[in-house]
């Protein structure tokens, strides 16, 4: 019996996932790490898992076989990365052996080994983590406008983190997850959902032996560091308020990320510190043959970039998917012929923006 772990991404995303497997690896090198790439290798790339990390990879084909590239049509890059979680729970879940599974976010790093966690799928069949775990004080407004009420807003658990028992209600969990983000992992506010993080605010409702993780260790990140101090105890170990910190979610590299960790980090040095060494970890792992941006799916076949409302359009008109079971060819009879001429979605796109035609 073993432990798999797996996390999913596009090739733009390559290097944050790498220093995931390289810390993950550290802590657990007997786990067997996956890579789900929804993505197509840029020219002259090779993608070998091997040299990433990772002991093997998925792609959104071996998941979703003749439908890949009309169901990928349906969702930008991020509402695709995420849609195909729920599916490769139920693949890696029939893997022979498997007997828990793990799933992190690319922008993770994994700091602790994970064995309370492996320690409670022997009693529980699903461990989630919730974005707080300390109410901020009244007295703080903005803090409870940027965590509580974002989570109201964007779910409760943040589902960078997840790990499943393979038993019968843990597989249950994966066939129902996988349902919903096949048809609704979408980034739709107005419909109440926010790819796969608001499905899972019920899953206490439907699912026996939930345990909610309330360590402060597990999944620290902006929207939790008004109620989390980082320090290091005499051995060098890392510390959030006095318990181990098992992983740190690094979400939005760049100025966004700076700006909430500046607000709630305060004097905090040790947390600005750990974001220097990610961000050197990041660099050090980033090829310069993945152009920026890269995402085979984001653009019709001539290099042309696929508008976000053509997406839309696309996955709620059942007539046009099977119009145009392949929809990022060009040319005459296409679907990007038919937007052409009987919309004005494609000049109206803001992003004109081309990849060289693969």
């Amino acid at each position: 019996m073993s432990i798999h772990a797996f996390t999913s991404c596009s090739y733009s995303y390559l290097n944050r996932a790498r220093v995931l497997a390289q810390t993950l690896k550290q802590q657990h090198p007997d786990w067997v790490l996956w890579l789900v790439m929804t993505d197509k290798p840029p020219p002259g790339f090779d993608p070998d898992p091997k040299a990433f990390g990772f002991d093997a990879m998925l792609t959104a084909e071996d998941l979703f076989g003749d439908e890949t590239e009309s169901w990928l049509f349906g969702h930008d890059i991020v509402e695709a990365c995420t849609a195909v979680k729920g599916r490769a729970c139920v693949h890696l879940l029939d893997q022979p052996g498997c007997e828990k599974l793990f799933y992190f976010d690319p922008d993770i790093a994994v700091l602790n080994p994970m064995d309370e966690v492996v320690a409670l799928l022997d009693d529980h069949a699903i461990v989630l983590t919730p974005h707080q775990v300390e109410a901020e004080p009244a007295s703080r407004p903005l803090a409870i406008r940027d965590n509580e009420i974002e989570s109201l807003q964007y779910g409760v658990f943040n589902l960078g983190f997840i790990a499943l028992a393979n038993d019968a209600e843990g597989r249950r969990f994966a066939a129902w997850w996988d349902d919903r983000l096949h048809d609704w992992c979408h980034d739709d506010l107005q419909l109440g959902i926010f790819v796969d993080q608001k499905w899972c605010n019920l899953v206490p409702c439907f699912f026996d032996r939930v345990k909610v993780l309330r360590d402060p260790g597990y999944n620290v990140a902006s929207w939790n560091l008004s109620q989390r101090r980082m320090e290091y105890d005499d051995h060098g170990q890392a510390l959030i308020n006095g318990r181990p910190l098992r992983f740190y979610h690094f979400t939005k590299l760049g100025a966004v990320g700076d700006m909430m960790t500046q607000r709630y980090a305060g004097d905090n040095i040790e947390i600005y510190e750990l974001w220097w060494w990610y961000r050197h970890q990041v660099a050090a792992a980033t090829s310069d043959r993945i152009p920026p941006g890269w995402w085979h799916y984001g653009h019709f076949d001539n290099g042309e970039t696929i508008p976000k409302s053509a997406r839309i359009l696309y996955r709620r008109d059942k007539q046009l998917q099977a119009d145009f079971p392949r929809p990022l060819i060009t040319g005459e009879g296409s679907f990007h012929d038919w937007l052409r001429r009987e919309t004005t979605l494609l000049s109206a796109s803001p992003d004109p923006g081309r990849f060289a035609p693969v």
